[in-house]
């Protein structure tokens, strides 16, 4: 027996249940389908729990500037794991109970559990049933990648699917990739009393391709603990449950890797060839990510799976997107968003609008500042650092910046919505600045910025405006 739908939603991650929001408004009929847990990936595996751990981090983290600011028995502090563990276990819970009582809680028939496959386009198999739908989303995330020789060294190799679960904290871990998530949780684990090495293939770190601001990066960073950067990771049976890690001519014998090199999209199970669907040599569908569409057919693709930005807001805005277009007689182009991304290590690496390697240098303006004796950065114990701003040569328009900042989610958030409004660095310099604020670090760079464009003739600080 077949169920005739307007509408079915694959995955009920943060993609498919944005989707799900514009579905419920616009189709008459609908239905959303998961296999695996609830929860969202961000709720369960990622954003949240690893900012609960980051935090408790942090807070241990400033015992070290204590004495210098006369205040006494922070060497006496101490980390009891179980507890750190238990803490974040439970804000998790909250997270992914909240995700699922404002979504799939009261679904009742429309929603489905059990993994969707094609069996023909527009219908799709799940369990006993058949789905056949008018427009589809497909909206199933993303697996974090792990080699087959890695996986059968059991429970000793984690990802972010795991690592949430431990009881205690392990006292020796390698964290191999230091994009945002092991570089994330690799400072975490190691500001709570774990012995963490960091490792990654390339030579940089938090997805960096600024040369000073990764340079800056690896500086601060290696300071606090070992990274060794430039050489492939391998993997090996150490004897007493402990495992040897090797890259270039560095190993170390820990008792836990986490592996964070990346997230393979959930297409497997679909059988996308079923639907029309050609797929290119990384096994990805070709779509338009302003209208979310596979080419021109009924399918519509967002999130983690896309394999573009594994982002949330970009998650939304791609579920929203593809839900709209799935409940409509015919697909409609959205505007996306100015790019941006934030590690939160310490200091945050942050990236809005163009990266380095997008710019064409040639026409593109370059200015930076290091953050040394930032008055609030200072006070803070924070003063390392340093901020990196592009501009258009001719029009003077920021285009985007690299930052390994203190607090840079911040800065980050206030240039993403200048570039959001196409604002030049003349028109941003003559905002206000209040002192003393991080945000004051942006001033002598557009200065600069200014200064090269040639965007202020006269004889006055650029910084004011004549009536």
């Amino acid at each position: 027996m077949e169920q005739q739908v307007d509408v079915a939603i694959i995955g009920a991650g943060s993609a498919g249940l944005y989707a799900l929001g514009q579905v419920r408004r616009k189709a008459d009929s609908f239905v959303l389908i998961n296999g695996g847990e609830l929860g969202t990936t961000c709720a369960r595996v990622g954003c949240m729990p690893s900012k609960a751990l980051i935090q408790v981090a942090e807070d241990f983290h400033r015992r070290k500037l204590f004495d210098r600011e006369g205040i006494n028995g922070g060497d006496q502090l101490t980390v009891e794991g179980a507890d750190v563990l238990e803490h974040v276990q439970d804000l998790r819970d909250i997270f992914v109970d909240k995700v699922l009582s404002n979504s799939t809680d009261n679904m009742d028939d429309t929603f489905i559990e059990g993994y969707a496959q094609f069996i023909e386009p527009g219908l799709l198999q799940v369990g006993e049933r058949r789905i056949r739908a008018r427009r589809i989303v497909i909206a199933t995330g993303s697996t974090p990648i792990v080699p087959d020789a890695w996986k059968a060294l059991g429970d000793r190799i984690l990802t972010t699917d795991e690592i949430f679960e431990l009881e205690e904290l392990p006292e020796s871990m390698a964290v191999i990739g230091m994009g945002v998530i092991g570089l994330e949780l690799g400072q975490a684990f190691h500001r709570l009393g774990v012995q963490v090495t960091g490792i990654d293939q390339l030579e940089t770190v938090g997805s960096l391709d600024d040369p000073e601001a990764s340079k800056t990066a690896i500086q601060i960073l290696g300071k606090e603990m070992p990274l060794w950067l430039g050489h492939p990771a391998s993997i090996e049976d150490a004897g007493d449950g402990r495992l040897r890690v090797s890259a270039g001519d560095n190993s170390v014998i820990v008792d836990k890797v986490l592996v964070s090199i990346g997230r393979r999209p959930n297409l497997d199970r679909l059988e996308l060839e079923k639907a029309g669907v050609v797929l290119d040599a990384n096994g990805l569908p070709d779509y338009d990510r302003h209208t979310m569409q596979i080419g021109d057919t009924a399918l519509f693709i967002a999130g983690d799976v896309n394999n573009e930005r594994q982002l949330l807001h970009e998650a939304g805005d791609e579920g929203r997107i593809a839900g709209i277009n799935a409940a409509a007689d015919s697909p409609r182009a959205f505007r996306r968003k100015t790019p941006l991304s934030i590690t939160f290590c310490d200091p945050q690496i942050v990236l809005v609008g163009q990266r380095y390697s997008e710019l064409d240098l040639d026409n593109t303006l370059v200015a930076d500042v290091a953050l040394n004796m930032l008055g609030r950065a200072l006070i803070m114990g924070k003063n390392k650092g340093i901020l990196r701003l592009y501009a258009d040569k001719a029009s003077g328009r920021l285009l985007g910046a690299a930052m390994v900042v203190p607090h840079g989610e911040h800065l980050g958030h206030l240039l993403n919505w200048c570039m959001e409004q196409q604002l030049t660095v003349l028109q941003m310099l003559r905002m206000p600045f209040y002192h003393p604020v991080l945000e004051e670090a942006i001033q002598p760079v557009l200065r600069e910025l200014v200064g090269k464009a040639g965007l202020n003739p006269d004889d006055y600080p650029a910084d004011l405006e004549l009536l």
